[in-house]
């Protein structure tokens, strides 16, 4: 089944000191559309609105308006039926801390209509693919974090559901446990399974998704395959320049050397695009020297689905 949302936005209110209601929006005219079968990500910042979009899509979020589809049936008039067709997994793991990792799966998967027999089956297969067959019947008030994380997304796997949503999923996870992660992932796609993740992680989304939204402030800035989407940036390498002064002919100079597609001030030094990036050095300084100025600064990254951020907001995507 397909997951998609198209044309919704997302108000809610605060207080502001007590004597008038502020407007927030949370998602502003935000449209998507995943395709059966696929790994969709929605990369962001905090506060960009990721988790938003996975709470109206899983019924948790109400919409002030707009539409949210999870394959045939409208979210908010067919939310049982749509709810059989998803699992979810929330930033924060909401497990019941009074009962073993068994019984949490087992009850999980009763709650869903799956038989006796079956909901066993499945649970020792899912606790031993996510190497917890050991801790099985233990409690899990006293599990690790990554622990509780990956029981999580056991558990939302138990009924075997057609889309699986995934929030910030590797967050707070070792190295090894979130390769493990991306692991399942790739294997229950591969099954015929839809997977809709958020993250600000850059190598995740890279790694596991075939198409990403990159979102902020509720909007999409830029969408398609992580390939393509790196494939946009201007010149694709990105230097960052810090110098003891800014003079504006120094950004003109830097503009005319050979391979620079794009020059962009910012607050504390210059950002510059280009199809190369430490070849250009020499070039850099000789400009800074006829400007008057020394470069003090510079990191230089390769084409990335951050630098693309940079691209479209100034602002990193950890931000």
């Amino acid at each position: 089944m397909a997951a998609g949302a198209a044309g919704f936005s997302m108000m809610g209110w605060r207080n502001s000191g007590g004597k008038r209601n502020v407007e927030i929006i949370a998602l502003d005219n935000l449209t998507l559309v995943v395709e059966p079968g696929e790994i969709f990500g929605l990369l962001g910042p905090n506060g960009a609105g990721k988790s938003t979009t996975i709470g109206i899509l899983t019924t948790r979020v109400r919409p002030s308006g707009g539409q949210a589809w999870i394959g045939e049936f409208d979210v908010w008039r067919r939310q049982v039926q749509a709810k059989r067709l998803i699992g979810v997994v929330q930033q924060r793991p909401n497990l019941d801390f009074s009962l073993t990792a068994r019984e949490i799966l087992l009850f999980h998967g009763a709650y869903y209509g799956v038989p006796s027999g079956e909901r066993v089956r499945r649970a020792a297969a899912l606790l031993d693919r996510f190497q917890l067959a050991d801790r099985a019947d233990d409690m899990v008030r006293g599990f690790s974090g990554g622990m509780m994380q990956r029981l999580s997304i056991a558990r939302a796997m138990m009924h075997d559901p057609e889309v699986l949503f995934l929030d910030e999923p590797s967050t707070g996870l070792d190295p090894q446990t979130r390769l493990l992660l991306w692991e399942i992932v790739r294997e229950y796609n591969c099954a015929g399974k839809t997977i809709v993740l958020t993250t600000h992680n850059m190598e995740e989304a890279d790694a596991l998704c075939g198409r990403i939204a990159i979102v902020d402030h509720g909007r999409v800035i830029a969408e398609g395959t992580p390939v393509g989407l790196k494939a946009s940036i201007p010149g694709g390498y990105l230097l960052q320049l810090r110098f003891s002064a800014g003079p504006p002919e120094l950004i003109e100079m830097l503009r005319r050397l050979p391979g620079v597609t794009e020059v962009q001030a910012r607050a504390d030094g210059i950002d510059l695009y280009a199809d190369r990036g430490g070849p250009l050095i020499p070039g850099i300084v000789s400009a800074a020297s006829a400007a008057g100025v020394e470069l003090c600064d510079v990191h230089i990254s390769e084409p990335s689905l951050e630098n693309l951020f940079l691209h479209h907001t100034g602002r990193s995507l950890r931000q």
